[in-house]
C-alpha cells in the first residue's frame, strides 16, 4: 500500500510540472503570430512638373506661393537636392530608387506611341508600402510607359490611379499629341478611359480626387500613401483667368501664364493640407514636396541663377526645389544643405514604414530620415546624375543657328560640296546601327593637362562663313576634336525623331561587356597627344555624362545649352538682353571644341569658373568614377515607335496596344529589338521567308531611291 501510495504521488508530481512547463510554453507560442507594427505614419507626396529653381516664393518673392512657403518654413528646405534633368528619368528614379543605368531609362523620355515601360522585375515603392501594410493611391501624371496593362499604375503597386498616362496634356481637353496627326484622350480613372471630363481644369480635378480619398479612407484602419503628380506647371500654358490677375503687371506673357499656374499648385496644396487636418491625418503624416526637374525658361519657367535649363545637366536642370513639412520632425524650421537625390526616398520611405529596404536589391538611394529629420550627416556622398551612350552631339556651333554644315544653300563650288557632303549624313532620316560589335571610338581629353588646342586646318569660304557670330549662343558648343565626334556607329537622323534605340533589359545587372557600355578610348582624335609616359585616360570624354562627388561636378560630352537665362522681365522672347551673358564678338579663329568641364559646385553653384584645366587629378578620379558605374549599367532600352499606338485604332484615347499574351514586343530577353537600335539576331522563333525574286528586286529598288532622296535631303 505504501508502494502504491508513493508512486501516485511521484505521478502527480509529475503532471503538475508538465502542467506547468504547458503553461509556461503558452506565451511562446504567441510569439510565432506577427507583431503589431509601430505607428506608421501617412505619406503624402506631392510631385510637380517643370518647376525650377526660381519658381517658388522663398527664392522669388514675385511669385505668390504663401502655402508651399509657409510649408517650408516650418518643416525641413532641401537646399541641395537633386532630380533628373527631364520628366521619365526622374519618376522611373522616384518609384523603382534606382539609377537609369540600372533601368535602361538613358536617354530620353518614353514618348506615347513607343512600346517601353519600367523593367517588369523591379519592385517599386507603392508594392514595398502595400507590403508594409499601406493603402496607395496614386493622382495625377505617370509618364513611365502603357503600351501594356502589366505598365499600368495599378499594375505597379498602386491601389488606384486617376490621371494622365502621357507627358503632355491639355489641361482643360485632355488630348495629347506626339505628333501631328497623332492625338488621343488622355484620362484614365483606374485601368479604364474616364470620359467626360472635359472643360475641368486638371489641377483642380487632381485635387478634388486627392480630397475624395482622404474623405473616404479610415487613417485609423490603414496607413496612407498618396502620390499627388500634378501636371503643372509644364506645357501647354493654361491656367484659370483669375490667377493670372495677381499678376497682370508682368510685361512677359509666358512669364505671367507660368506664375498663375504656380499659384494653382500653391491653392492644390492648401487644399490637400486643409483636407488632412481635417479628416485626422496632419498629426500622423509626411508631407513631402518636391519638383521633377528644372524649368525651361522659353516657356516662362525660371532657374536663375543657376545654369543651364530643363534637358540639361547643368545646376539649372537637376538641382530641385523640394521641401519635407511633418509634426514627426525632430527638428524643424531650418534649411538642409545635405546632398540627397530623388532615388532616396524610395529606402527612407520604406523604412519609414516600418519595412526593410535591404530587401530590394540594387537600390541606389540610401535611407536619409535621419538626415532630414534630425539634421545628421547624410550617408550620400556621390550622385551619378547619368551615363547616355546613345545621345547625339549636335553639329559643332559656334553659335546657336550657324553650324559646321553651313547654310542651306551655299554657292555651288566644288570645294564646298565636299565639305558639305562629309557632314550631311546627319541629316539623313530614320536612326540605324549597322553593327553593334565594333569598338566605340571617342575622341578624348587628355586629364593631365588643360584641355589642348588642336592645330587649325587651312579654311574654305564655307567655313569661314559658318564661324560668323549668331546673336542666339551663349558660346560655342564645344568637342576636343575638329568635328563632332561619332556615335558609338553611323547613326543617323531626321529632325521628327522616330528613332530606334537600345532595347533589351537584363534581369540582373551585367558587369561587364554591355553593347551600351564604353571602354578606354584607344587614343585621342584632334591631334594632339599625351605626355609622355602619362596613363590614358579611364573615361570617354566625349560620351554624355555628369557625376556629383562631394564638392567636385564633372560633366562630359554635351552636357545641354550652358546658358544662365536671367528671369524673363520683357514682353517678348529673348531680344537684346539675351546677349547679356555671352561674348558676340567675333573670333579670329574658332576655339577648341570642349567636352569636359569640373566644377567646385559648394564654391561655385552657378557653374561660372571651369576648374577642369587647374585640377586634372579631380578630372581623374571623377572620370574613373563614372568608369565605375558604368560597369554595372544595363544596356538603353528605346525602342522605335509603334503604329498600332494611333489613339485613332482605339476609340481615340491613349491606351494600352500590346495584349499580354504577345511576346517579343517589349523588355527581356524575348523582346523584339536587341542591342544599339538594332533588331535581335538570335531569336529562337524565327521564321524562313519565302523565296522571292519579285521582293528582293523590290526591296533593292527601295533601298536604293531611299538612299537618293537621303542625299537630296
Amino acid at each position: 500500500m505504501r508502494a502504491a501510495a508513493a508512486a501516485l504521488a511521484v505521478l502527480s508530481v509529475l503532471l503538475g510540472l508538465d502542467g506547468l512547463q504547458a503553461h509556461r510554453a503558452e506565451p511562446n507560442q504567441n510569439h510565432t503570430e506577427p507583431k503589431k507594427k509601430k505607428n506608421q505614419p501617412h505619406i503624402i507626396f506631392i510631385l510637380t512638373d517643370d518647376q525650377g529653381f526660381n519658381d517658388i516664393g522663398y527664392h522669388n518673392p514675385t511669385l505668390k506661393t504663401p502655402t508651399l512657403d509657409k510649408l517650408a518654413a516650418e518643416g525641413v528646405t532641401l537646399e541641395n537636392y537633386y532630380v533628373q534633368p527631364i520628366c521619365t528619368p526622374s519618376r522611373s528614379q522616384l518609384i523603382t530608387g534606382r539609377y537609369q543605368i540600372h533601368t535602361g531609362l538613358q536617354h530620353s523620355i518614353i514618348r506615347p506611341s513607343q512600346p517601353s515601360c519600367l523593367p517588369p522585375h523591379m519592385d517599386t515603392l507603392p508594392e514595398r508600402l502595400r507590403q508594409a501594410g499601406y493603402a496607395t493611391h496614386m493622382v495625377g501624371k505617370w509618364h513611365l510607359g502603357f503600351y501594356r496593362k502589366a505598365c499600368l499604375p495599378t499594375r505597379k503597386g498602386f491601389d488606384s490611379f486617376f490621371g494622365s498616362l502621357t507627358g503632355s496634356v491639355d489641361y482643360y481637353s485632355y488630348g495629347s499629341c506626339d505628333g501631328p496627326g497623332l492625338c488621343g484622350y488622355d484620362l484614365h480613372d483606374d485601368e479604364g478611359v474616364a470620359w467626360g471630363q472635359e472643360g475641368k481644369y486638371s489641377t483642380t480635378l487632381f485635387t478634388q480626387r486627392a480630397r475624395k480619398i482622404l474623405e473616404s479612407h479610415d487613417p485609423a484602419d490603414r496607413p496612407l500613401f498618396l502620390l499627388l503628380s500634378l501636371q503643372a506647371v509644364h506645357t501647354p500654358l493654361q491656367s484659370p483667368k483669375s490667377y493670372i490677375y495677381p499678376y497682370r503687371d508682368m510685361a512677359n506673357v509666358a512669364r505671367r501664364q507660368f506664375a498663375a499656374m504656380v499659384s494653382t499648385v500653391d491653392e492644390a496644396v492648401r487644399n490637400v493640407t486643409y483636407a488632412l487636418r481635417k479628416h485626422g491625418y496632419y498629426r500622423n503624416s509626411v508631407i513631402i514636396y518636391s519638383t521633377d526637374n528644372g524649368a525651361q525658361p522659353f516657356t516662362g519657367g525660371s532657374n536663375w541663377p543657376l545654369r543651364g535649363r530643363k534637358g540639361t545637366y547643368w545646376e539649372g536642370g537637376v538641382r530641385g526645389v523640394a521641401f519635407v513639412h511633418s509634426p514627426l520632425l525632430r527638428r524643424r524650421r531650418r534649411v538642409s544643405k545635405a546632398l540627397l537625390h530623388i532615388t532616396d526616398w524610395f529606402p527612407t520611405l520604406v523604412a519609414l514604414a516600418g519595412g526593410n529596404a535591404s530587401e530590394s536589391r540594387g537600390l541606389d538611394g540610401f535611407d536619409v530620415w535621419s538626415t532630414i529629420s534630425e539634421g545628421r550627416e547624410s550617408p550620400r556622398q556621390e550622385i551619378l546624375h547619368n551615363i547616355d551612350p546613345l545621345h547625339k552631339p549636335p553639329a559643332r556651333t559656334t553659335k546657336w543657328g550657324a553650324t559646321a554644315s553651313g547654310p542651306k544653300k551655299p554657292k555651288k563650288k566644288k570645294i564646298q560640296k565636299k565639305k558639305i557632303h562629309k557632314l550631311k549624313p546627319k541629316q539623313k532620316s530614320a536612326f540605324r546601327l549597322k553593327s553593334t560589335k565594333k569598338p566605340q571610338t571617342f575622341s578624348q581629353l587628355e586629364a593631365t593637362k588643360p584641355l589642348p588646342q588642336s592645330k587649325p586646318k587651312p579654311k574654305t569660304r564655307a567655313q569661314a562663313r559658318n564661324q560668323r557670330p549668331s546673336h542666339h549662343s551663349p558660346r560655342p558648343k564645344s568637342y576636343s576634336s575638329g568635328a563632332p565626334p561619332r556615335p558609338p556607329s553611323q547613326i543617323q537622323s531626321r529632325p521628327r525623331s522616330k528613332s530606334r534605340r537600345n532595347a533589351s533589359q537584363n534581369q540582373d545587372r551585367p558587369q561587364s561587356g554591355s553593347k551600351a557600355q564604353l571602354g578606354p578610348h584607344p587614343g585621342p582624335r584632334n591631334g594632339s597627344r599625351p605626355a609622355a609616359g602619362s596613363p590614358p585616360p579611364p573615361w570617354d570624354a566625349s560620351v554624355q555624362a555628369a557625376i556629383r562627388v562631394g564638392d567636385w561636378k564633372l560633366l562630359t560630352g554635351d552636357p545641354g545649352h550652358g546658358d544662365w537665362v536671367p528671369p524673363q522681365v520683357l514682353p517678348t522672347l529673348p531680344g537684346r538682353w539675351w546677349n547679356l551673358e555671352r561674348s558676340v564678338s567675333p573670333a579670329p579663329e574658332a576655339p577648341p571644341l570642349q567636352n569636359v568641364w569640373l566644377f567646385n559646385i559648394t564654391a561655385d553653384p552657378c557653374e561660372r569658373r571651369d576648374l577642369a584645366g587647374q585640377r586634372p587629378d579631380v578630372v581623374r578620379r571623377l572620370m574613373a568614377r563614372l568608369a565605375h558605374y558604368n560597369q554595372s549599367a544595363v544596356p538603353v532600352y528605346f525602342p522605335p515607335d509603334d503604329p498600332r499606338a494611333d489613339p485613332a485604332r482605339h476609340a481615340g484615347a491613349w491606351v494600352p496596344w500590346v495584349e499580354e499574351e504577345e511576346e517579343g514586343e517589349g523588355e527581356g530577353e524575348g523582346g523584339r529589338y536587341h542591342g544599339v537600335y538594332k533588331k535581335g539576331r538570335g531569336g529562337k522563333k524565327k521564321r524562313k521567308k519565302p523565296r522571292c525574286p519579285l521582293c528582293k528586286l523590290r526591296s533593292f529598288f527601295l533601298k536604293l531611291n531611299t538612299g537618293m532622296m537621303s542625299n537630296r535631303i
